[in-house]
């Protein structure tokens, strides 16, 4: 081959390569809007909103925060799984309230797991069970003992909590009283004061933890926390269920490919930054999480399966 023709082959192949690039190069036409599942003011508002700066920053994309409340997040997933696949949308959801609703009525739902492309996670709420430090047992088989003599009241702040403990009374003849809360800073004054031999916690327990004024039992998550990795999850001392509330993103099913490819990169890249890691641990007292697409979209099947056996007690 001649010089000419040489040049004219190159020439030929970077014009394809150029193309290729191009394309994969996908922009959104107008503005992102990140979606958020609840209210202004909330943990998974703040998360939503330093992310969609984030995004914003590294992208150039016009990532536009909007707070979708209603449900749990069900009003915005609805909304989502309702709308064009265009990829201009993101849901910022909380996996737990879907997951309940999508086992407990799912003839009610205009949507299904199958309604969304799933782009990520970042990060999961670590809930813990947790008793006063001077309590006569260090975890769930000695509460279990405990429970089967004596008055056992767990504090709660949420119906998957109960349930959960419902199983554990299923599973080993112990009896429980349960106490209905607004929130784990309640659920911790119950525990102190000796009012709940047990209560849950997810996060709000952390100074006291480190005071020493209280114990953790069990993971309630399907893995251990980060900051006390040598406390079994409550699968690991025997009882086969979990509560694992998880921030995930997801999108309109049948989004473009270049589209949900440009989204997820993003997501993925915004969550790496020192900004978000560091609102997320501040928010939710644990480090952030990225499941990817395929691992989001495992955990919420898994999810169902695992809600199912919740509330068939």
């Amino acid at each position: 081959m001649n010089i000419a023709k040489k040049i004219k082959a190159l020439a030929a192949v970077s014009l394809v390569v150029l193309a290729g690039t191009a394309q994969a190069e996908w922009e959104p036409e107008g503005n992102v809007s990140l979606q958020i599942g609840f209210g202004a003011g909330g943990s998974t508002d703040t998360i939503g909103r330093i992310v969609a700066q984030t995004m914003k920053e590294q992208t150039g994309w016009n990532v536009i925060a909007e707070n979708k409340p209603g449900g749990g997040g069900i009003a915005m997933f609805t909304g989502i799984a309702n709308r064009p696949a265009d990829g201009t949308v993101i849901g910022l959801g909380v996996s737990m309230p879907i997951l309940v609703n999508l086992v407990n009525r799912p003839d009610q739902l205009k949507f299904d797991l199958d309604s969304f492309d799933y782009l990520g996670t970042a990060a999961r709420a670590q809930l813990a069970l947790i008793a006063r430090s001077d309590a006569p047992f260090d975890d769930v088989a000695g509460l279990v003992e405990y429970a089967k003599s004596n008055d056992a009241p767990i504090a709660f702040d949420a119906k998957p909590q109960e349930l959960a403990m419902r199983f554990v009374m299923e599973q080993s003849g112990a009896e429980f009283q349960f106490m209905s809360t607004k929130g784990g800073a309640e659920n911790a004054k119950l525990a102190l004061g000796g009012q709940a031999i047990a209560a849950f916690e997810a996060g709000e327990h952390l100074p006291f933890l480190e005071a020493g004024d209280i114990k953790m039992l069990a993971s309630m998550n399907n893995s251990r926390h980060n900051y006390a990795p040598d406390t079994p999850t409550l699968q690991e001392q025997g009882y086969d269920i979990y509560v694992d509330p998880v921030f995930f993103f997801a999108t309109t099913a049948g989004t473009p490919s270049e589209a949900r490819e440009a989204l997820t990169a993003a997501l993925a890249e915004a969550l790496e930054s020192d900004a978000v890691k560091e609102v997320v641990q501040n928010t939710l007292k644990s480090p952030i999480e990225n499941m990817g697409p395929e691992g989001t979209e495992q955990m919420m099947r898994d999810g169902v399966t695992n809600v199912g056996a919740l509330f068939a007690n």
